[in-house]
């Protein structure tokens, strides 16, 4: 197993937990319906159902909490989160909005226009729904690499290319209302994505007239995988790397709540279309609040303005990067089958390699989650296809490329104990992993279901 890195960081405050029986957790999982969103925090030991505003903020971030602007239009603390998006990203028009979600709500109904279809490396779950919900159809267009788990290569996030190009000529430039690079690839495992293939994407965006638009919940992480993968990038640092990635779109929207570091907060980023940002502004009045707060206190916006270069600094996220490392060669040297290599913000355990007797309908993902609760008070997500869902137009079941349950570590929370107790936990569930069953749906939303379904164990 890997070293564990030492922590860049002082612990100056802590918040006690405390572990569960497994009989009593038995009981929490039947009240929440089985679904890993209905249980409660503090029934739960370790937290890694996202990484998402579930980080732990530095002095500097908290010391900025205290001297937020509250001014309701016009506050300092907005112009200087709009300076640093500006300095770190390069692009002219930075709008906050309050979370990733809600920037895509403003952004995609601009831009899309009823009856097209979006293309991604991959769409993240709430993407994807808010593709659907401006009357768009997202499409997947991963590269091969990803799709075999137990393979390694370094940039398997990448979009596949030649098959984006088909995609575009197959439903016409006119019916593709834009393309999305997320980077990292979440669903594909946290993977990284290389700046090579952004050129290349951003170059057929271009020749066909196509909104280039980057999913920028992991920019750090992926800026750091770019400097240790990429030969070209090496000896640069972060910042120029992440100004080159961005260099090559025409807008963004983040998740701030993941590399910048904070509970709350994200970003829409426009490179220089004033036209497309007055239509922006005009959204976000109407949704999230006034351009200078969008739908955030003062006081995050100057948290989120700190995060945002704390989250670039190089030894923070070298020590992130091993903590990823650690994590996953303990799993697989106790012969539990990863997405390889380690994602940027967690490890993605093969479900289908854990559980090959249960198929995708019945949710080997999300069983593995369930599993990981009852042995050691775990909370963990399905990234597979309880996440994805029904086909809107069929309403049959839709088999994900992947079955993986998520190990999303928060950022600045846990430390190697904890990722201890993550691998021997998983280590005996592979010991009895064939007496598991798989789950069926008893209830069921009609979009993001995986957030309020109610399941049960097949018997």
């Amino acid at each position: 197993m890997k070293k564990y890195m030492p922590e860049p960081f002082r612990i100056k405050m802590v918040e006690p937990i405390k572990m569960n029986t497994k009989e009593e957790r038995e009981v929490f999982l039947k009240e929440a319906k089985y679904n890993m969103f209905n249980l409660k925090g503090e029934d739960v030991y370790i937290d890694l159902l996202t990484d998402s505003g579930t980080n732990a903020m530095s002095d500097r971030q908290w010391s900025g909490v205290m001297i937020g602007d509250e001014a309701y239009a016009g506050g300092k603390s907005y112009f200087k989160l709009v300076d640093a998006g500006q300095d770190i990203f390069g692009y002219e028009f930075i709008q906050p909005v309050h979370q990733g979600r809600a920037g895509e709500k403003v952004l995609f109904p601009i831009v899309m226009k009823k009856g097209q279809v979006a293309i991604s490396n991959m769409f993240f779950d709430t993407t994807r729904a808010h593709v659907t919900l401006s009357g768009g159809k997202p499409l997947d267009c991963v590269c091969d690499e990803a799709k075999n788990p137990a393979v390694y290569a370094d940039f398997k996030g990448n979009m596949n290319v030649e098959k984006l190009e088909k995609l575009i000529l197959e439903f016409g430039r006119e019916n593709v209302g834009m393309i999305v690079m997320t980077i990292t690839n979440n669903s594909a495992g946290g993977q990284a994505v290389s700046i090579q293939n952004i050129r290349e994407v951003a170059a057929i965006a271009k020749k066909y007239g196509i909104l280039l638009n980057i999913d920028a919940a992991r920019f750090a992480e992926n800026a750091y995988f770019i400097k240790l993968r990429e030969a070209e990038f090496k000896d640069s640092s972060i910042k120029e790397i992440i100004r080159e990635m961005f260099s090559y779109a025409d807008s963004f929207t983040m998740s701030a709540k993941k590399d910048a570091i904070v509970n709350m907060g994200g970003l829409i980023g426009i490179k220089e279309d004033a036209e497309l940002y007055q239509k922006v502004k005009g959204t976000c009045i109407s949704f999230e609040g006034f351009i200078t707060y969008g739908g955030l206190s003062g006081r995050d916006l100057e948290s989120l303005a700190i995060g945002l270069y704390e989250g670039i600094d190089e030894n923070y996220l070298k020590y992130r990067h091993a903590q990823m490392e650690y994590l996953a060669s303990g799993l697989m040297e106790a012969g539990v089958a990863i997405q390889n290599p380690a994602g940027g913000h967690g490890v993605y355990v093969d479900a289908n390699a854990m559980f090959p007797h249960i198929p995708y309908y019945e949710f080997p993902g999300h069983t593995l989650c369930v599993e990981l609760y009852k042995e050691a008070g775990i909370r963990t997500c399905d990234i597979g296809s309880f996440m994805l869902g029904n086909d809107p137009e069929t309403g049959e079941q839709i088999q994900s490329e992947f079955e993986f349950a998520r190990l999303a570590i928060p950022r600045r929370v846990y430390t190697q104990s904890h990722m201890d107790v993550i691998i021997e936990a998983l280590t005996e569930i592979k010991q009895r992993a064939s007496e598991v069953k798989g789950y069926r749906i008893l209830w069921e939303p009609p979009i993001l279901r995986h957030f309020q379904a109610h399941l049960e164990p097949i018997k």
